[in-house]
C-alpha cells in the first residue's frame, strides 16, 4: 500500500517513484540505522540505491541478504559524495531522486511530504526537510542541525548560512521555521530533487568531490529558473561529522576551495568583478585567523592557502565551466540575490570550521 499525503489526491492511482540514493564509506552500522529508518516510512513507492565508496575496503559484505529491498553499487575508487551521488543518478530512473547521507535517519511520513510538494510545483528543482540533530535528540534536545539546519541561504559574497544556525549556535526548533518557503540551497543530508532538472544540469561538479556540491548545484538549479524550497514537516535527523570531523584541516581546504570555485562559476561577471577583491582579503583574513588559532592552527592555514592555489591553477577550467553555466541562466543576480545581506561576516567562523 502507498502512503499518499493528505495534500495530494486521494484517488490517485499512480504515485510518482523516488530512488534514495545513499554514499556510504565505511561505518556500517551507521548506515544500518539510515536503512533502518526508511523501511518504516509510510510512503512506499521508492528504490534505495547505495553508493559504495569504499573500493577494496568495502564493509557492505552481505548487506543485500539482510536489507533485501536496496540495491548496493560498488565503486573501485572512492568517488566522493559528488561522484558517488552522480552515480546514483545515472543509475536511477525515477521521477525523483533523494541524495541522502548515511548518517541521518528519517520521520515515518517525510517522504510523503516532500514528495506532495513537488508534485505541487513543476517549476520546483529541489526541496529541503528539516534537518536536525541526532546527537541533541539523545540528551531529550531538539536542536537544528549545522548541515541544512531549516533551509540554507548565501550572502552576496558567497558565503552560506542557514535559517537556524548562526555564528552563536544552533537554534532549538520550537516551530519558528515550520512555514515552507523560498530557500538558495538544500543541504546534502537529504536532498529531494527533480531527476529529468539534474540531468539536464550535468547532476553535481565531481570535481569538488565532498562539500559545497549541493549548494553549487543548487545555484545552477536556480540560475535556469527553478525553485528550491523547505518542507518542514519531514523531518530528518542528522548524526553530521561522519566523512570529516570538524576542525579536520582537510575540511577546511573543501570548504574554502568549492566555495571560491562556486562563486567564480555562477556570479554573474559585472557582480563578481564588484565583490571578487574583499572576498580575496577574506581568504587571507581567514588563512591568518586560523594561523593565530591554536595548535592545528597553521596546518589550517595552509589549507586555506592550498585552496586558493589549486583555483589558480585550475582557473581554465572553472572558466570552462562557468561559460557552459552562463549559457543557462534565466534569471538575474538582481533577482537571485534580492533581499540578500551583503555579508554575513557575524557567521563567517562558524560557516567554515
Amino acid at each position: 500500500m502507498h502512503f499518499i499525503s493528505s495534500t495530494m489526491q486521494a484517488a490517485s492511482t499512480s504515485p510518482p517513484s523516488v530512488t534514495v540514493v545513499i554514499p556510504h564509506l565505511k561505518n556500517r552500522t551507521m548506515l544500518e540505522s539510515c536503512l533502518d529508518s526508511l523501511r518504516m516510512g509510510s510512503w512506499k513507492d521508492f528504490s534505495v540505491l547505495v553508493i559504495d565508496n569504499g573500493g577494496e575496503s568495502s564493509d557492505l559484505a552481505g548487506i543485500e541478504t539482510i536489507y533485501p529491498e536496496i540495491k548496493v553499487l560498488h565503486l573501485a575508487v572512492n568517488a566522493g559524495y559528488a561522484g558517488g551521488c552522480n552515480e546514483g543518478l545515472n543509475g536511477s530512473s525515477s521521477k525523483y531522486v533523494v541524495f541522502m547521507n548515511d548518517d541521518a535517519v528519517v520521520e515515518p511520513e517525510w517522504l510523503g511530504h516532500l514528495v506532495a510538494e513537488a508534485e505541487r510545483d513543476e517549476r520546483i528543482g529541489a526541496l529541503q526537510p528539516k534537518i536536525l540533530s541526532l546527537k541533541d535528540r539523545r540528551e531529550g534536545r531538539r536542536m537544528f542541525d549545522y548541515a541544512g539546519a531549516a533551509g540554507g541561504l548565501i550572502d552576496r559574497l558567497g558565503f552560506p548560512f542557514c535559517l537556524g544556525r548562526s555564528f552563536a549556535g544552533r537554534q532549538e526548533d520550537r516551530g519558528q521555521y515550520d512555514s515552507p518557503r523560498e530557500i538558495f540551497w538544500a543541504s546534502g543530508v537529504a536532498m529531494f530533487a527533480r531527476r529529468e532538472i539534474l540531468a539536464r544540469l550535468g547532476g553535481f561538479d565531481a570535481g569538488f568531490f565532498m562539500h559545497m556540491e549541493e549548494i553549487d548545484l543548487c545555484w545552477r538549479m536556480r540560475l535556469a529558473g527553478f525553485s528550491v524550497r523547505s518542507v518542514p514537516k519531514a523531518v530528518v535527523w542528522h548524526e553530521g561529522g561522519a566523512s570529516l570531523q570538524e576542525g579536520n584541516p582537510m575540511k577546511v581546504y573543501y570548504n574554502h576551495r568549492n566555495a571560491l570555485a562556486m562563486l567564480l562559476r555562477n556570479r554573474s561577471l559585472p557582480a563578481l568583478l564588484l565583490i571578487l577583491p574583499t572576498r580575496l582579503l577574506l581568504e587571507l583574513a581567514a588563512a591568518m585567523y586560523y594561523l593565530l588559532a591554536g595548535a592545528d592552527g597553521a596546518a589550517k592555514s595552509m589549507q586555506v592557502a592550498r585552496a586558493a592555489v589549486d583555483n589558480l591553477a585550475g582557473i581554465g577550467e572553472i572558466f570552462r565551466q562557468r561559460r557552459k553555466i552562463q549559457q543557462t541562466r534565466m534569471v538575474s543576480d538582481r533577482d537571485l540575490f534580492r533581499g540578500s545581506p551583503f555579508s554575513m561576516l557575524s557567521i563567517r567562523r562558524k560557516a567554515y570550521t
